[in-house]
């Protein structure tokens, strides 16, 4: 093996795993605030999908991890506002988390504190992402959030993934 190919090996070994480091969290989360979830939306940019349409899934699968970061939420003492006076808004776009402050405008129009969105990105059955963010409605900042790859489509990493996010990001002391 030629040297140039052994030093790049030794430098990407050195290199931090993409959705693995921790980010700086400078900012504690308001106490007994209310959630607008917006919910988590699946983009397909897999040929999967175009091919064989929506799987069923895949979509129980997003129920699953909405239900975790509902519990979750929950747990830490924060109350999830009614999204039924935006639910017109929110059919018409396509991913909240993705939306030009479009999640903030529905936060705000919800008398919410923060606004809770996320998505999943299937790259292909067996490479995904997930990402999480929580923004302040009164500001539009962003308090907390990350984006996971997993690798596997099952219920077991896509629960990884989602508990990851929120054990060592949202609610990370």
């Amino acid at each position: 093996m030629p040297v140039r190919h052994v030093f790049l090996a030794a430098l990407l070994a050195c290199l931090p795993v993409a959705g693995m480091t921790q980010p700086v969290i400078d900012r504690d989360l308001p106490e007994d605030a209310t959630v607008a979830f917006l919910g988590i939306t699946l983009i397909d940019t897999s040929t999967e999908g175009d091919y064989f349409g929506a799987r069923e899934d895949e979509a129980a699968r997003i129920e699953l991890i909405e239900q975790e970061v509902r519990d979750r939420f929950e747990a830490e003492g924060y109350t999830f506002v009614d999204t039924a006076p935006v639910a017109g808004e929110l059919s018409r776009t396509r991913n909240p988390a993705h939306c030009n402050g479009c999640e903030v405008r529905m936060g705000e129009t919800l008398g919410a504190d923060l606004v809770l969105v996320g998505q999943v990105q299937k790259v292909s059955n067996l490479i995904l992402a997930i990402d999480l963010a929580l923004r302040e409605v009164e500001t539009g900042n962003f308090l907390r959030g990350q984006s996971v790859d997993i690798r596997s489509n099952t219920d077991e990493s896509w629960r990884r993934g989602i508990d990851y996010i929120l054990k060592y990001n949202v609610f990370a002391e």
